[in-house]
């Protein structure tokens, strides 16, 4: 069981109950005790809920309306969601990487499933600022793994900032394969973080081609910091539940769209 559906039954079983021992909670979970306090202590912080000793009670939130989907995501969190759509986009976007190619993949959850894609090649080059992916990648036979440097986030398993910038210069990469929190006509490529959307410019400035994996949820939202605008993008791959009407709207902006079935 992945963190968010586990931090959500809980909030369940205290929204039914009013409050929870730490050993009920292991056993509802089928998690250990310590596996448990750590979730607490995270909601705690969060105001989701108010640890007690020895377990947590239920914290009535109707004035702040703040749930599971209001916070920063965590990489688990954001690889629940659009499954589907991620391996569809994922699938047709890994036809586009050949062999000898140097390619940058961002820390975004569909492009670590764009990662999971990449075998049976010779000689490859991954630059990632994702975690994940480049614990996955190191062992992968062919593939050379270079995670950039910088500030390691524990939210987003992925490492923010530019103390790798001087590293960053003097790489050239084929494609750059990028997703974001939000993709607009007006704004372009938004993500959350600012420090993040610093190394995707850079990444997409030291790169041949920009391809941005963007599901349809994505489409017409703009979040805190822009990193890419319409121009800078070559091609854009989407899923197949984006809107007929949307598509029209982009493809006529001069947006190069791929509708992966």
């Amino acid at each position: 069981m992945l963190q968010l559906e586990r931090q959500q039954q809980i909030l369940n079983y205290l929204e039914k109950n009013r409050k929870a021992t730490t050993n009920e909670l292991s056993e509802l979970l089928g998690v250990s005790a310590t596996t448990i306090r750590t979730d607490l202590n995270q909601m705690d912080k969060e105001k989701l809920l108010t640890k007690t000793h020895g377990g947590a009670i239920y914290r009535d939130r109707s004035g702040d309306k703040k749930d599971l989907t209001g916070r920063a995501y965590f990489f688990d969190e954001r690889a629940l969601e659009n499954q589907p759509e991620k391996e569809a986009i994922a699938s047709e976007a890994v036809k586009l990487v050949r062999d000898h190619m140097c390619i940058f993949l961002d820390a975004s959850s569909t492009a670590y499933t764009l990662g999971m894609k990449l075998t049976g090649f010779t000689e490859l080059t991954v630059i990632t600022n994702g975690i994940n992916l480049a614990l996955a990648l190191k062992d992968v036979p062919g593939i050379t793994v270079i995670l950039t440097g910088g500030i390691v986030t524990s939210a987003s398993s992925s490492i923010e900032g530019l103390l790798g910038e001087d590293l960053l210069r003097k790489i050239h990469t084929d494609i750059a394969f990028v997703s974001a929190r939000g993709f607009s006509l007006e704004n372009g490529l938004t993500d959350f973080s600012i420090y993040e959307a610093d190394l995707k410019r850079m990444c997409i400035k030291a790169s041949a081609k920009t391809i941005a994996l963007i599901d349809h949820t994505k489409f017409d939202t703009t979040s805190i910091s822009s990193y890419a605008s319409l121009d800078d993008l070559n091609l854009v791959i989407t899923d197949n539940h984006l809107s007929q009407n949307t598509r029209e709207v982009y493809e006529k902006a001069g947006i190069d769209l791929v509708i992966a079935e």
